[in-house]
């Protein structure tokens, strides 16, 4: 079996109070010499990847967008790189026509479209620091993040200018210029003057620049963005990522892709829907940038997103588990349909090639006349021309990998990351069958170990070893905006803790077992901060207390909570039911109602969708020590609720997927 990890420290054992550690490891293709990939001199900035490419193919396609005409889309229409860069030169010379200068903050909210590359290169052309600007943190998220970064400047679409304008009373301190990524009204301008704030549209904005502003000198150490995620606190953190970081990013997916399988270049086209405000769609369309690929954007509606990835017909594809969940599921229930033959010879086809796949073979040959006969039906599901299949975010359902694996006629790439860590830190190999079920093993641009968790059980010295896993390496996030306090608490002697729980496989992979941390992610990538949302159902009078769950195989949350007894029983008489109050605790009825009340309390509470309860089970004993569900100090247990609790949850998902319209 190869191995594609090799040790190059030894492991540490618990010393000072501090837990022990297992060895070091990197990826096989890192640097012999030093550990790591070797960045390459005279590289100082991202901008350099684009004017690059720029050079090498300035009429190619570069960022393309299917227009609206009477409510219908048309083809994509495309600007060239020699375009994108003409109107990027503009805009950052109309952004220091602004005062703002380099090092100053730049903000960029809407969906994904050529406007937000063409804002984000602007500020790449004269080192200021853009920061996506973004809703689904909070309803106060945004407001705080323009605050905080010192936003003095921000690029908005259309349909989110009535949100910008909501919070901007609140926000002017800093913010003092805002663009529209298309037109504006006379009224909405209007209403930002009375506070001090100028407002244009697009093409007014571009009229400021110049083609002849003298760009100035870049550092690869400075900020290239603050890109606010998830906090414990409940406020959003500010990761700083240096311009290092971003270009070791990508030059690594490079490097492995070239090891390993075929490179990206200019013929490839790369569809854009995940979102621009994380860092795994910006560090994709970096490097489709640096390698000169075409861009298309989706139309901003996941009802039309097939439609566009057909019109579009793109050879990468990256998604996050719930993408490919509706895909598996999609195609199983054509097979299902198709007919005891259809049937019959598609699993005869699949078993085969799984065989061969199993075996080492590559997907072009694995069996390519089943691709042809058998499997073309599935890969023109994302358009016919689909190569690469990236999965993020989240973990990808096991059955779902190996299902894509033998049918999308495609190499996929699973992939393991955080805002923290650039994107991807770890990465399994194209065509390495042997990664199923596993994230892969680290960039070339990373080290990792695991650090024993012993209040979990996990223990990274043991004969299959289980912690937490630490990073280091040159494309960490330099640190948490003006929160020191918070980036010492995650950074210790070098080592970035990321809360999440690995367990080394045998042959040098990772595979994600837990989280350390009470922040999850569901599977379409959104982050559940458990606390956060316990505390405000907690408000609500007819529980004493509940305990949320939810992991990233699923999209939805549910949980168990303990009714106040009067206030059920006072239910119970007023609705005529019957039973003592542990029969009322089982009754449909009783959960369907304290279900309901509950999320009416979030939606008073403005929780977002994801963060709404699916399913409930109602629990009439209080969570206690004796089950050693609650600390000395009443805080949750959580693994050993979920291990208490385990059939409940099953079922819990199994009720709510079922009662799905």
């Amino acid at each position: 079996m190869s191995v594609f990890t090799v040790k190059v420290e030894e492991a540490r054992p618990a010393l000072g109070g501090k837990p022990s550690a297992g060895p070091v490891y990197r990826c096989i293709y890192a640097n012999a010499k030093d550990g790591l990939m070797e960045f390459p001199t005279g590289m100082e900035s991202p901008w350099e990847f684009f004017s690059l490419s720029v050079k090498r193919n300035p009429t190619n396609k570069m960022l393309g967008h299917r227009e609206i005409v009477n409510g219908n889309a048309g083809p994509y229409v495309w600007r060239t790189y020699q375009e994108v860069y003409d109107e990027a030169i503009r805009i950052g010379s109309a952004i220091r026509s602004r005062g703002v200068n380099p090092r100053g903050r730049c903000g960029i909210y809407g969906v994904n479209c050529p406007q937000w590359i063409i804002a984000m290169k602007a500020c790449n052309s004269h080192g200021i620091y853009y920061v996506p600007l973004y809703d689904t943190l909070g309803p106060n998220a945004m407001e705080f993040i323009i605050n905080h970064a010192e936003v003095s400047i921000a690029f908005v679409q259309e349909s989110k200018i009535e949100a910008m304008l909501t919070c901007l009373p609140r926000c002017t301190s800093h913010l003092k210029t805002i663009v529209s990524f298309g037109k504006v009204t006379d009224a909405q301008k209007q209403e930002t003057e009375q506070f001090g704030v100028s407002f244009f549209s697009w093409e007014e904005f571009v009229l400021l620049g110049s083609m002849d502003y003298k760009l100035p000198p870049k550092d690869k150490n400075d900020i290239c963005t603050i890109m606010y995620t998830s906090g414990t606190t409940g406020e959003p953190k500010g990761v700083m990522l240096s311009n290092k970081a971003i270009m070791a990013e990508v030059l690594s997916m490079d490097q492995l892709f070239q090891e390993t399988d075929k490179v990206v270049t200019q013929e490839d086209a790369y569809f854009s829907f995940l979102p621009l405000a994380h860092v795994f769609d910006q560090i994709m369309e970096t490097y489709c940038i640096y390698s000169g690929a075409s861009i298309g954007f989706w139309r901003g509606d996941v009802m039309h997103l097939l439609e566009d990835v057909h019109e579009l017909k793109p050879t990468i594809f990256c998604g996050v588990p719930r993408v490919f969940d509706r895909i598996y599921t999609g195609m199983m229930d054509k097979i299902s349909s198709g007919g005891v033959l259809k049937k019959t010879l598609f699993q005869l086809a699949y078993n085969y090639k799984l065989k061969n796949l199993k075996s080492g073979l590559k997907q072009d040959s694995a069996a390519p006349l089943f691709d042809t006969l058998i499997f073309d039906k599935s890969k023109q599901a994302l358009g016919g021309r689909v190569r690469i299949i990236i999965s993020g975010a989240a973990p990808l359902p096991s059955h779902v990998e190996e299902f894509l694996r033998v049918t999308s006629c495609s190499v996929l790439v699973q992939g393991y990351g955080l805002t923290e860590s650039c994107a991807g830190c770890f990465t399994s190999i194209a065509n390495e069958f042997s990664m199923m079920g596993t994230v892969g093993v680290p960039l070339t641009t990373i080290e990792a170990r695991l650090e024993s968790v012993p209040e979990m059980g996990y223990d990274a010295l043991s004969s299959v070893p289980r912690g937490e896993i630490c990073l280091r390496g040159i494309t960490l996030f330099s640190g948490y905006h003006k929160r020191q306090d918070l980036t010492d608490d995650v950074i210790v002697d070098g080592w970035f803790h990321t809360g999440d729980i690995g367990e080394w496989q045998p042959n040098g992979t990772m595979k994600i077992i837990d989280r350390k941390k009470n922040i999850f992610k569901l599977s379409q990538g959104e982050y559940i901060s458990a606390e956060n949302i316990e505390s405000i159902y907690g408000r609500c009078p007819l529980i004493t207390s509940i305990w949320v769950y939810g992991n990233s195989f699923e999209s939805f949350l549910v949980a168990v909570a303990v009714p106040n007894r009067k206030a059920l029983e006072d239910w119970a008489t007023l609705h005529q039911q019957t039973g003592d109050f542990k029969a009322l605790c089982k009754s449909p009825m009783a959960r369907k109602y304290i279900l309901d009340e509950l999320n009416s309390t979030g939606q008073k509470y403005q929780l977002r969708g994801f963060e709404m309860l699916k399913a409930i089970h109602l629990d009439p004993n209080p969570f206690n020590i004796e089950r050693d569900l609650i600390t000395p100090t009443f805080k949750l247990k959580r693994p050993q609720l979920l291990k208490y609790y385990k059939e409940y949850i099953g079922q819990l998902y199994n009720e709510a997927k079922g009662t799905k319209v």
